[in-house]
């Protein structure tokens, strides 16, 4: 990969924060190769997918709702494979596969029409103008999310940033392959009935912005 396509293919911040704790370290060695991402052996059930899940808030917090479900998680950032790591390990919870890495080249291994749900919640909004192609609401990454969807299936988008509800709407409105289910602006000002809050919902509602929470369905 050249130089210049490089940025292109980063949409995360970060990879490696502050050192893991003994017991973090433990579950990234033991616990990690044990779960980790099978696309020929995806786990029992309906699959769902989240994109970029931070410290694990959610994804924890669905596959404690649905045990029958097995959640796909993809991160990038070292400290929060660890945080999720560690719990799921310490708590044995076992519907849970996490890729620790890009979720695009997940996504490129991940068979058609698998997925009944992908979750897309406060991906990093890239702010400066220069960095928007770092986003990862683009036709090319949506057209993969939409391949691994099944027909009538769920993709939701959480977001505090305003200018990035433009840019998915500009990307999502126009796509023949998914309809926009809002039908009044309360549909996408209340959060989903399953919702738990996240550390950067929580961080954006105390510094006075709004999350938006967008749900596309799979035509």
């Amino acid at each position: 990969m050249s130089n210049t396509e490089t940025p292109h293919r980063n949409f995360y911040g970060r990879r490696i924060g502050k050192p893991l704790k003994k017991g973090q370290a433990f579950h990234m060695e033991n616990t990690l190769p044990r779960i980790a991402v099978d696309p020929a052996n995806p786990g029992p059930g309906p699959q769902w997918l989240e994109i970029g899940f931070g410290g694990g808030e959610h994804t924890l917090h669905m596959a404690k709702t649905y045990p029958d479900v097995t959640i796909t998680g993809a991160e990038a950032f070292i400290n929060g494979v660890a945080k999720i790591v560690s719990r799921i390990g310490e708590q044995e919870i076992d519907n849970i596969r996490l890729h620790f890495g890009d979720a695009r080249d997940l996504l490129e291994a991940l068979p058609d029409a698998a997925f009944e749900k992908v979750f897309l919640l406060y991906p990093d909004p890239w702010p400066k103008l220069r960095h928007h192609r770092r986003r990862f609401v683009t036709p090319e990454n949506i057209d993969q999310i939409a391949r691994i969807l099944k027909p009538g299936a769920e993709f939701r988008i959480a977001t505090d940033i305003e200018d990035y509800v433009r840019q998915t709407m500009e990307v999502m409105i126009p796509r023949k392959d998914f309809i926009w289910t809002a039908m009044r602006p309360a549909d996408w000002r209340t959060p989903w009935p399953d919702w738990t809050r996240t550390r950067y919902e929580a961080k954006a509602v105390r510094e006075g912005r709004t999350p938006h929470y967008l749900t596309f369905n799979r035509r």
